[in-house]
């Protein structure tokens, strides 16, 4: 397919977006960027964040993992669930109550003004290199398939990516990403849908016959029980997944942000049950595109690719399932990526100006210009993180410091838990020492874990264990409260 037959769909869906964002946007003031003045339909915010869950390298990656791992990612899923439950039955709540813009200022209320800033400044780190490593894959994809043939420098497809972005939430923020998100969420689950109905009929199968291969197929095993030490093992797939959704959603201000845009407490609780519901089935399908492009590739005896991440764009972009599902993979990747990295932009944007400049108490106008230079601000740093993943040129390198990132959630889970089911204060000023110490730790563990700990390998649960050395730290520079001092709980 012509790269600029592919250029100007991309034109068109972007198109699309901004004219969403013009429709959405209109009378957008601060309170709507941040909340969208609390008036997001709760059933638009559920679809959404789907989208914004499942982020480009999800979409790649996913269907990857089916060849070494098979279904164990449900295990994960399920795990999912009970942390949802968490979220909207203790987190929500305390938030709603608390009527937060950003919901690290909690750290402020309970803890004091080091662990606050602490808080926030892991949140930015770690959304910050997620969004610009995300961005980073789909700036990729977009100079293969594009913008080399046209002879455009990368720096440029860069800055195209980062000032699409920016067109479309400058003005309304969380209030047209709810809108946004929800298009581009249709656009990547028809990418699977269609891929799949492709592959089924490229094979001559029915739907009802290509369910009963996948079941049948080595491809489809779910739950791991006989090996501990194992990294796919049940109760390492399910305690993971549970804390990750508390700390990867319940204490993301990125995810929480459009929670917080709903009309009151009891829609958000609605949209986070019908999210999680959604969720599982989503998860499911993006597994079973997994087994079927293994299936095809060894029934049409097709190399498999070094890489798992690359064997649906190879498939996809190689011409081994027509020109529609190579449009439609292009389109179903740029909407996961920019599903995440649009809302990451306005959450950072909203941690910067509330948490670390702290602009509640000054005048409207004020905030308002603050704001716009925040936006572009935030902006610019994404650009330029692209560059320095671009120049590092190595794969595995930037996997790591994406790796790393996920490692500041366990601090946040630890101070949250230390916040809401203890009653006790902290040195507040020793916080972030303890915050960085605890995923230092948790690294050298997992790099080494196999050795220290008689061949056992950490998966997803290395997040509870971090969460549990932030507050075991918490506790060791603790003293019982005071009389005058307040603990704000989840009641």
């Amino acid at each position: 397919m012509s790269p600029l037959v592919i250029l100007l769909i991309v034109a068109c869906y972007f198109a699309g977006l901004i004219f969403v964002s013009t429709l959405t946007s209109k009378g957008a003031d601060n309170e709507a960027f941040f909340t969208g003045s609390h008036k997001s339909p709760w059933y638009i915010v559920a679809f959404g964040m789907i989208g914004a869950s499942l982020s480009g390298v999800t979409f790649i990656s996913i269907p990857g993992w089916v060849g070494s791992s098979q279904f164990a990612y449900m295990q994960t899923v399920f795990g999912y669930m009970v942390g949802y439950l968490v979220i909207g039955t203790v987190l929500m709540p305390l938030y709603y109550r608390l009527q937060l813009t950003s919901i690290y200022t909690y750290l402020d209320h309970r803890f004091g003004f080091w662990t606050y800033k602490t808080g926030a400044f892991f949140f930015i780190l770690s959304r910050t290199i997620g969004a610009s490593f995300r961005l980073f894959l789909v700036a990729n994809v977009l100079q293969f398939t594009i913008f080399n043939s046209l002879g455009v420098p990368f720096w440029i497809t860069v800055i195209v990516t980062i000032l699409l972005i920016w067109l479309y939430t400058a003005k309304g923020g969380i209030k047209t990403i709810i809108w946004t998100d929800t298009l581009q969420t249709v656009f990547m689950l028809g990418a699977v849908v269609i891929t799949l109905y492709s592959i089924s009929s490229s094979l001559g199968w029915s739907i009802e016959h290509m369910i009963s291969e996948i079941k049948l197929s080595e491809h489809s095993r779910v739950f791991f029980f006989d090996d501990s030490n194992s990294s796919n093992y049940f109760w390492k797939h399910f305690i993971g997944g549970a804390f990750i959704a508390i700390a990867m959603t319940g204490l993301d201000q990125d995810m929480m942000q459009k929670n917080l845009s709903c009309r009151n407490i009891g829609e958000a609780q609605k949209n986070m049950l019908w999210f999680s519901i959604s969720l599982i089935f989503v998860n499911l399908l993006f597994l079973s595109l997994g087994a079927m492009l293994y299936i095809f590739t060894d029934l049409s005896s097709i190399s498999l690719p070094a890489k798992s991440d690359n064997l649906y764009p190879m498939l996809a972009m190689g011409g081994h399932l027509g020109p529609v599902v190579a449009v439609l993979f292009i389109l179903g990747l740029i909407a996961a990526a920019y599903s995440s990295a649009d809302s990451a932009l306005t959450a950072l944007t909203t941690s910067f100006c509330i948490d670390i400049l702290d602009i509640r108490n000054k005048p409207k106008e004020t905030q308002l210009r603050t704001r716009k230079y925040v936006h572009v601000g935030m902006s610019a740093v994404l650009f330029l993180c692209i560059l320095i993943f671009r120049a590092i040129n190595n794969e595995s390198v930037i996997k790591e410091l994406f790796t790393v990132a996920g490692y500041t959630y366990g601090p946040l889970l630890g101070m949250y838990s230390f916040g809401l089911f203890t009653n006790r204060d902290v040195r507040d000023k020793i916080i972030p020492v303890v915050c960085i110490v605890s995923p230092l730790i948790c690294y050298l563990m997992s790099n080494y874990s196999q050795m220290i700990f008689n061949g056992y390998k950490f998966g997803f649960e290395l997040l509870v264990v971090n969460g549990m050395l932030t507050f075991i730290g918490m506790w060791l520079f603790s003293s019982p409260q005071g009389k005058n001092k307040h603990t704000i709980s989840a009641n």
